[in-house]
């Protein structure tokens, strides 16, 4: 019973000085968030490595478009873009640096032919535009560290060596707008969030009650009466250790059990509307990313159907048309196209645009290949590669 004993004596004491509050935990609330812009790396870190949401977001749009089948009738261009540059994919690594930064830079690297032998993705952070007397882009600059290189848009015999990609920016001509932009500031609440969960989780500072004591004879509690009782509730009941031990009580003390109070939960509201936020600036259904609410969609499947179609379908062309514009001078009649029929989320689609297609009687069967995106039957293969000239 000695911690009845002391929780008297604390109650019944006649000192004058009134114990201190407890000191408030650091809130991360209290840095104004426009204080300072992060750069690019520190924002990357915060939404793909510190953020759940926001990587898987990132990862869903490139993963699956990393492994889209390509309809191109150049084995060598296929090899070219499927292979693997220093350990990379590149379908998958231009994607998630376009939902990112916005920007995605490809280097083509030449045999002694001049012939394209490898797709390099550089890293879109490292690379500025080197712009001419009018503002047009002459040469790509790529810094890593104190080394910088310049990197002309064509080599000697006038063929492209780096492939830009941007998207949509309405106040810069030379860069893109990444995801990252839009998603910054949910990334940053949802990040707090996080955190003043965890600082209250490990410093247990909402109490699972309160210890009430109701008798009329109590005094102020000294400041080394309070840090001995907060001593010996702490040693005793408090910590996962602790968890169900049953407490003692007698002579007019009584436990409060303390819940959820609304702005508590107001709070965890806040939360999952900013990792909604960050789903809806990289173009992913929340429902794909296991989020409560805002479920529009009236299943999975075409949740993942309206991915495909507005999300990862539009920057796979974006992705693809540009690497066409670059490589086609030396592969002739080069189409890069994505293969609709063998993605599995779009069979249902293309199994009613097939029916339709062959129930159309007064369509020709060449005009119903070319609607379905097939060759002329008995066609022959078009594209020679082209050594070391224009077609």
């Amino acid at each position: 019973m000695a911690l009845l004993d002391r929780l008297r004596t604390a109650f019944k004491s006649g000192a004058s000085a009134r114990a201190p509050v407890s000191g408030a935990l650091f809130s991360p609330w209290s840095v104004p968030y426009a204080a300072a812009r992060p750069t690019y790396a520190q924002s990357a870190r915060r939404a793909f490595c510190d953020n759940p949401v926001a990587q898987r977001a990132v990862k869903i749009v490139a993963e699956a478009l990393g492994t889209v089948p390509l309809k191109t009738a150049h084995d060598d261009v296929r090899r070219l873009i499927t292979a693997r540059s220093a350990g990379q994919p590149l379908l998958e690594t231009l994607a998630a640096q376009m939902l990112l930064h916005g920007n995605a830079y490809v280097q083509i690297l030449r045999n002694a032919e001049a012939q394209p032998v490898e797709l390099f993705a550089l890293r879109p952070e490292r690379v500025s535009v080197v712009p001419d007397a009018d503002g047009w882009p002459r040469a790509y600059r790529y810094r890593a560290g104190d080394t910088a290189l310049d990197l002309a848009l064509e080599n000697a015999e006038g063929w492209p060596d780096i492939v830009p990609i941007r998207s949509f920016h309405p106040v810069d001509d030379h860069y893109g707008a990444g995801g990252l932009d839009a998603a910054e500031q949910s990334v940053a609440i949802h990040n707090a969030a996080a955190r003043w969960n965890l600082s209250l989780l490990e410093n247990a500072a909402r109490p699972s009650g309160a210890l009430v004591h109701e008798q009329a004879d109590h005094a102020p509690m000294s400041a080394a009466q309070m840090d001995q009782l907060r001593q010996e509730l702490t040693a005793l009941f408090q910590g996962g250790e602790n968890a169900g031990r049953p407490m003692v009580l007698e002579g007019g003390l009584r436990w409060q059990p303390i819940s959820l109070s609304p702005a508590d939960m107001d709070f965890a509201t806040l939360k999952s509307a900013a990792a909604r936020d960050i789903a809806l600036a990289f173009g992913v259904p929340p429902m794909l990313l296991g989020l409560p609410g805002d479920n529009t969609y009236a299943n999975y499947r075409e949740a993942n159907r309206a991915l495909w179609r507005l999300t990862i379908l539009p920057l796979a062309d974006k992705i693809l048309a540009a690497l066409t514009q670059a490589l086609e001078g030396q592969f002739a009649d080069l189409e890069l196209t994505v293969d609709l029929d063998r993605i599995p989320a779009l069979s249902e689609d293309r199994e009613k645009l097939w029916a339709q297609v062959s129930g159309a009687d007064f369509l020709s069967a060449s005009e119903k290949r070319s609607l379905l995106g097939l060759a002329e039957k008995g066609q022959p293969v078009r594209g020679q590669t082209i050594k070391g000239a224009r077609p």
